[in-house]
């Protein structure tokens, strides 16, 4: 292993230091497991980056369990630190929903958030507590809503349509042994109207919003509640967006949603829980300064109690649904470089054998990622390169203007902070078949994904019998 100082020396500023170490994994550009080994090659987890990809190919999403655990433990931790009441941390799964993820998170105490039956299966057959889990989404169907009655989640209700179906829909899975079904668990989502600086497609909070309940709605939403014996509202629920790095917006709303509390008691609702959403963002560059996990859940946490001290309330049990600042830092992704090709004065395009398929992040959002050789990583960066994906679009750029050592086709490119809404929005745009994801722990690699087959790309095929050539 490369000794600090000469990590230092090399200009290997991206790795964690013994000083960095005391960040939390949101403000890190690499999982806290990173080294420079002998080979100069990128290790993470224990596990040497290159000869990952012999072993299991590329594009490959490596995970690295250390700091996943870590993310989990800095947010319970700041909970219990500056929270006098009774708190619940949930994991955003949509950031990354397959069992390895789910089950890690569970093992850490954490609630989970899910949006479809889909990511709710997910986290039931990776033995996350059904008590534990609340199901989000805008448009939820009838078997989605179902399900989630059934196996006894809380249901987040977004809307009118949502809330006047529960009304109506008959709890089969509260009946036990003859009993009426017991009433539904919900919680109530409110736009609460409060902007923040984020991409206009990630900001949830604002007025204009395809989710939760307008402001002026609320008191009719509490009264039709009020008189649903089927529905139990326990509480509230809102979220202003993801990779969020002011703090004002979350003390201004932690304060808002008390009130709306107090309000929804008067209508002699049970509410007992507050959720004030996630949305803490992660360092993608050097550029990026987001708040550590500590002191995001102090304001929060600050502002709770001292409301709740103003208005004479009880504290609510307090909840947060963080996502990217959990997983993003944990994950990076290895690519092998392929072609190159130079336009004189203009540009050089170096192309990895992945892209938007893998990272859909870049062409949706105008996300900016941080790229290093992981075969090479201490030698200097000599070039300004476009690292092009290998589909068929020219706007599949997974780095604009990447600083790297002079490439040849075979080097290990690893772009960090792929953790969260990478594997999660991956496509097989292109036929292209998905990666493998790894979780790699004090050495060891363990397959979390199995890259996809040619056959697992027809296996939902159908041809008609009219179609098949007759031979």
């Amino acid at each position: 292993m490369v000794s600090t100082s000469a990590a230092v020396r090399s200009g290997l500023h991206f790795l964690p230091t013994p000083t960095t170490q005391t960040l939390s994994p949101n403000q890190l550009l690499l999982p806290l497991t990173a080294i420079v080994n002998s080979q100069d090659h990128l290790e993470i987890g224990g596990c040497d980056v290159p000869d990952l990809v012999q072993r299991f190919g590329s594009p490959l999403y490596i995970l690295d369990e250390e700091t996943l655990r870590s993310g989990c433990r800095h947010y319970r931790q700041a909970f219990h630190r500056y929270y006098p009441g009774e708190s619940l941390v949930i994991y955003a799964s949509k950031a990354w929903n397959c069992l390895a993820v789910c089950a890690i998170v569970a093992s850490e105490g954490l609630g989970l958030d899910v949006v479809s039956g889909g990511e709710l299966y997910t986290a039931l057959q990776a033995g996350v507590n059904p008590e534990l889990v609340y199901f989000h989404g805008n448009n939820k169907s009838i078997d989605e809503l179902q399900f989630a009655i059934e196996t006894g989640c809380t249901i987040v209700v977004d809307n009118w349509h949502e809330l006047e179906t529960l009304a109506r829909t008959k709890a089969e899975g509260g009946r036990m042994n003859g009993n009426p079904p017991s009433p539904i668990r919900i919680l109530l989502r409110i736009a609460p109207g409060i902007d923040c600086h984020t991409h206009e497609y990630i900001r949830t909070g604002h007025r204009d919003t395809k989710f939760g309940f307008d402001l002026d709605q609320l008191d009719q939403v509490f009264a039709f509640v009020s008189q649903k014996p089927a529905l139990n509202c326990v509480g509230l629920h809102a979220h202003m967006g993801s990779q969020i790095f002011e703090l004002q917006p979350h003390v201004d709303l932690a304060g808002m949603m008390m009130r709306w509390m107090s309000k929804a008691a008067q209508y002699g609702l049970p509410v007992k829980e507050l959720d004030i959403g996630g949305g803490l963002g992660i360092r993608y560059t050097e550029a990026d300064d987001p708040p550590s996990i500590d002191e995001w859940v102090r304001v929060i946490c600050e502002g709770v109690v001292r409301v709740c001290a103003e208005q004479g309330m009880p504290l609510p049990r307090l909840m947060a649904e963080p996502g990217r600042s959990l997983i993003g830092s944990a994950c990076v992704t290895a690519y092998t470089i392929g072609s190159h090709k130079v336009i004189p004065g203009l540009r050089t395009y170096v192309t990895v054998d992945g892209g938007m398929s893998d990272n859909p992040r870049p062409i949706t959002y105008q996300s900016v990622y941080r790229a290093v050789l992981a075969n090479k990583l201490s030698a200097e960066a000599t070039e300004t390169v476009t690292v092009a994906g290998k589909h068929c679009e020219s706007g599949d750029i997974v780095i604009k203007e990447a600083q790297l050592p002079q490439t040849h086709p075979g080097d290990t490119l690893v772009v960090m902070g792929t953790g969260a809404y990478n594997y999660s929005m991956a496509s097989n745009y292109n036929r292209l078949t998905r990666s493998a994801a790894v979780l790699v722990n004090a050495g060891e690699a363990n397959v979390i994904l199995q890259r996809e087959s040619y056959q697992d790309l027809i296996h939902h095929d159908c041809l008609p019998e009219r179609l098949v050539e007759k031979g």
